[in-house]
């Protein structure tokens, strides 16, 4: 995989996971668009993706004139309060709660002040920029596989915990350094985030409303995707 800027050629093969919800959900700062996905290498989050829960026609939550002019509360998106399984199979060891969860901001006008905010983010610390998450280490030494942004009280799993496929982690929030209610997903090598390397990613999923649309792989930019129908989860 080549970035937008022809750097970053990946040789790593990499982590296969299965999507970490059920139903519906739009991808957005893919790494199949650029690398990296989210415009910076820091905190492991070269090959990270984020995930919107969206309904039948596609929308995180119903438009109206707070959607364009003011904030919205997150209950409000389709996604907020949605289970969020474990990808993949692995050992919790970081598993943390308690982050408000901020209103959301669709609209231009609202992310002004936001993104005059990112600063004091960053300098709160890793805590202050994922929220409420989980992180398995899929071996002793890693690698490590982060689900964030997380709804404050929901988180089920403590430290020392193995999960399965399946297992629910928690439930989608937009806690930490979030817009809208959505999952980010990412995987790095180390728990050190201030040096850890992030690690290529790709699903197993379902194109929806495509025939025969079972892919591994990584979603495109605002594609929506559904756990595959060889998965056999109710939505």
């Amino acid at each position: 995989m080549d970035g937008a800027d022809g750097e970053d050629r990946v040789t790593t093969k990499p982590i296969v996971l299965e999507l970490p919800f059920r139903g519906r959900w739009l991808a957005r700062n893919s790494p199949a668009r650029r690398v990296p996905s989210h415009g910076t290498h820091a905190l492991g989050t070269t090959y990270a993706i984020d995930f919107i829960a969206v309904d039948e026609h596609g929308r995180s939550a119903p438009s109206n004139w707070r959607s364009w002019l003011s904030v919205e509360p997150p209950e409000s998106f389709v996604g907020f309060g949605r289970p969020i399984l474990a990808p993949i199979a692995g050992t919790v060891v970081a598993a943390h709660d308690g982050e408000e969860d901020h209103e959301a901001r669709r609209s231009q006008l609202t992310l002004v002040p936001y993104m005059l905010g990112q600063a004091g983010r960053l300098r709160a610390g890793p805590d202050a920029i994922a929220g409420n998450h989980v992180i398995l280490a899929l071996g002793p030494g890693g690698p490590y596989v982060a689900l964030v942004h997380l709804r404050r009280g929901s988180v089920r799993v403590a430290v020392g915990d193995v999960v399965e496929v399946g297992d629910v982690l928690g439930e989608c929030g937009n806690s930490g350094n979030s817009t809208q209610p959505h999952v980010h997903v990412q995987a790095a090598d180390s728990l050190d985030w201030s040096s850890a390397t992030g690690l290529p990613i790709a699903f197993r999923f379902r194109r929806a409303m495509a025939q025969n649309g079972d892919v591994v792989g990584l979603p495109r930019e605002s594609e929506i995707v559904e756990p595959p129908s060889s998965a056999d989860r109710p939505v």
